[in-house]
Order: C-alpha cells, then structure tokens, then sequence
C-alpha cells in the first residue's frame, strides 16, 4: 500500500468523524439553546392584562395581577378625589417626582391618574414590599391621624399613603405608590403594563 493512499483514508475518516462529531454537538446544543427562551408561562406573567371596570361601584377596589404583582384599581368616589387636596401639603412627593418608581407623564398630577376617580397603583409598599391594607374610612382609627381622610396603612413599619398612593412624610416608604402603564380600550376596559407610548 503506498503512503497517500494511507493518508487518504486516514484523511476521509478523520473529514467523517468531524462531521458526524459537528453534527452531534449541533443536536445537542439545539435543545440546549432553546432553553434559553422564556417559557410561555413567562412569557404569561409579563404580558399585559385587559381589566373590565364596569362593575366597580363608586368607594369600591378590585385587585388584579400583573407580572406577579397586585395591582389595585379604585373607582373614587367624588369626596375621595377631593381629599387629595387636603393631603397635598402632608406628603412627601405630591407631584410624584421620585425617580424610584417613576410615574408615567399621564399620571404626574395631583389624582395620580389618566382620569380622577380611577387609581391604577401596584400595592406594594417601597418600603420593604409589604402589601398595605385599605383605611378607606376617615376620621380617627387605631395606628392613623385624627385628621385621616382615607387611604392605606402598611401594617408592617406604619408608613400611611393617601387614596392617590403618596406617602405620608416622615414614614420608612421611601417613595410614592408605583403607577404601572396602563391606558384605556374604552370607558370600561383597562390595559394594565402598556401605554400608548409602549
């Protein structure tokens, strides 16, 4: 047998054994790539969530999920939205200029809202992450001013936001509220984790 023709066979095994080897690592690697891509329960949890708000009375809130958060919708009643003026001088951030939890242009006024009976805020107070409980009544309650016009208590460190989400001052919340995006489909449907901008 003469020198090339060993060379050659060695050659077109060794050319076979790196492809078949190429082809091996690529079926391989394929299901491993794949893995990679957000599952469509993941994919679930960050979409936006279309929210009915027809059957929410006047004083009442509804609480939906959006990307594993609680997300409150409050249809004020008009005496609650008036409040929001007596406790402007009492929070810390009363045009919500923050920049931990920025809020949406649309939102940037004294109702913290698109329209003012409607408050869209995730409960999760900037604090620690507690979930803060309604004090919809007013007037004098345990752990809560005199002069309470309504709003949450965070019953974990005290911190107390008015029906708009604005902390108090003085409380351990650092910051407001956060105000996902949000726009509205019609009068009576929300779209909760996207904007007109988005």
């Amino acid at each position: 047998m003469s020198e090339s023709s060993v060379d050659s066979s060695k050659r077109t095994w060794l050319i076979a054994s790196t492809c078949a080897g190429a082809a091996g690592g690529v079926a391989v690697a394929v299901p491993f790539v794949s893995t990679f891509a957000p599952s469509e329960r993941a994919k679930a949890a960050g979409a936006a969530v279309e929210v009915d708000i027809s059957g929410i009375k006047p004083g009442e809130k509804v609480t939906v999920e959006w990307r594993g958060k609680p997300v409150w919708i409050i249809r004020r009643t008009p005496e609650q939205v008036e409040s929001l003026k007596k406790t402007e001088a009492q929070v810390a951030d009363p045009n919500s200029d923050r920049k931990a939890y920025p809020t949406p242009a649309y939102a940037k006024n004294q109702h913290r809202s698109i329209k003012p009976e409607i408050f869209v805020g995730v409960g999760i107070c900037s604090h620690l992450g507690c979930s803060p409980s309604d004090k919809f009544a007013t007037g004098a309650q345990p752990s809560l001013p005199d002069d309470w016009n309504g709003g949450f208590l965070c019953p974990c460190h005290g911190s107390t936001f008015d029906l708009a989400g604005r902390v108090f001052k003085n409380k351990p919340a650092p910051d407001n509220l956060e105000v996902p995006p949000h726009m509205y489909l019609s009068d009576t449907r929300i779209l909760i984790g996207e904007d007109k901008k988005a």
